[in-house]
């Protein structure tokens, strides 16, 4: 008899997320963004629905914190409700921000819900006409951090169940740009005797390998200007004959980054209309906060920064574009001025001295209190070293243009 299941693996759900960072000034698009983790996890059910899987699995940091909101909570609980409705179980691990000992106050979910309850790794056998057709090997963090390579503890206890599947909330060994959970080597995975590997932790999808099936969904909605791009689920089918994979996008507002290149802009209103000409052009099937980036080889732009016509333009551009229902809005905005620093008069001792000063000062001497602070720690990321770069070039330029001005 030729066996069959499918399932969707997401992982990283962050629901309730306060979107650090994130300067936005209309009021009713501040709402959406934050309802956008809520928006992608209904997204995320009615793909379940739709493709009618037999099962959903969902790999940790399914709350942005240790301490959830009620709200996000039985937002949660009502996704798992109208799952259990059309037979659709859901196996759920904790991952770093979730971590069990974190949520004193948790709710109950339906009995359709299977939740490893501890770093113990267990095993949940998924049943399908009294025929036991699929194994879900997993493990919750009950603290913050897992540093083990709990990746080891994994074994296949019944090796005759057609279908097995690992979820594992961690990071593997070379990767540097994320806070290194559960470590693992690719060959750690390879070697057990697993037929997917359903990954969590790292927001950036990505396939390891595919046979077998080894994968990072990333998050369901990005969250930040680094999150750019579609971001969603895998829809998972899995036969006799191998595994197949489909991605498919959840995101209820999707971050984008632009460069525009505005050299030949002359005039400002040339400027202005080469901005929604690009703007249009770039325009998506969801809304879209756009990271905009202006590059120019001429003072122009320069010019136009410092007397402040940038900030006023995006602000009635913005305007403009926001009223749509697939609206977009621009919530960065850096320029970068090509050979500026050449074109500015370095003869001058105190010009060189200036620039001199700004290389040696550091950054965090003028704004470490600012991220000390208990209530605006919760809002802000700290910076990297490239955003600091950028502050004082800001800063430079500022000057220097002030003054020539004298």
């Amino acid at each position: 008899m030729e066996h069959k299941i499918s399932f969707i693996h997401a992982a990283d759900l962050h629901l309730d997320s306060p979107f650090k960072g994130l300067s936005i000034a209309n009021e009713t698009i501040l709402q959406e963004v934050r309802q956008s983790t809520f928006h992608a996890l209904d997204h995320l059910v009615e793909a379940a629905i739709k493709r009618k899987v037999d099962f959903v699995v969902l790999v940790g940091d399914l709350f942005d914190n240790d301490k959830p909101s009620l709200k996000a909570q039985i937002k949660l609980r009502h996704a798992f409700e109208l799952l259990a409705q059309h037979d659709i179980k859901v196996y759920l691990s904790y991952g770093n921000h979730d971590y069990i000992k974190g949520n004193i106050f948790p709710i109950t979910y339906p009995e359709n819900v299977y939740v490893f309850p501890d770093e113990q790794v267990r095993t949940f056998i998924f049943e399908k006409d009294n025929i036991e057709l699929a194994s879900v090997t997993g493990f919750s963090y009950e603290n913050r951090a897992v540093i083990e390579r709990k990746a080891e503890e994994f074994t296949v206890n019944n090796s005759n169940i057609p279908f097995r599947i690992a979820m594992l909330h961690g990071s593997i060994e070379s990767n540097t740009e994320h806070d290194l959970y559960a470590p693992f080597l690719l060959r750690d995975l390879i070697e057990k005797d697993f037929h997917y590997w359903a990954l969590g932790h790292i927001h950036k999808r990505e396939v390891l390998k595919e046979n077998p099936t080894i994968l990072y969904p990333g998050n369901i909605q990005g969250r930040n200007r680094k999150e750019t791009g579609e971001k969603g689920c895998y829809y998972v089918e899995m036969t006799s004959l191998g595994t197949s994979t489909e991605f498919i996008p959840l995101q209820a507002i999707q971050f984008t980054n632009i460069e525009l290149d505005v050299s030949d802009c002359e005039q400002i209103h040339d400027f202005v209309a080469e901005l929604k000409n690009n703007l249009i052009q770039n325009h998506s099937y969801v809304p879209q906060l756009i990271d905009l980036s202006l590059t120019s080889g001429q003072d122009n732009l320069f010019i136009w920064k410092n007397e402040h016509l940038l900030e006023e333009i995006i602000g009635v551009v913005n305007e403009e574009l926001s009223y749509q229902r697939n609206w977009l809005y621009v919530f960065r905005l850096t320029t970068k001025q090509r050979n500026r620093q050449n074109n500015i008069i370095m003869g001058e001792h105190f010009i060189g001295e200036l620039m001199k000063n700004v290389d040696d000062v550091s950054i965090s001497d003028y704004i470490g209190e600012l991220f000390q602070h208990r209530e605006a720690r919760k809002y802000l990321d700290s910076l990297t070293k490239e955003e600091e770069e950028e502050i004082k070039l800001d800063a430079y330029q500022f000057l220097a243009y002030e003054l020539q001005k004298m």
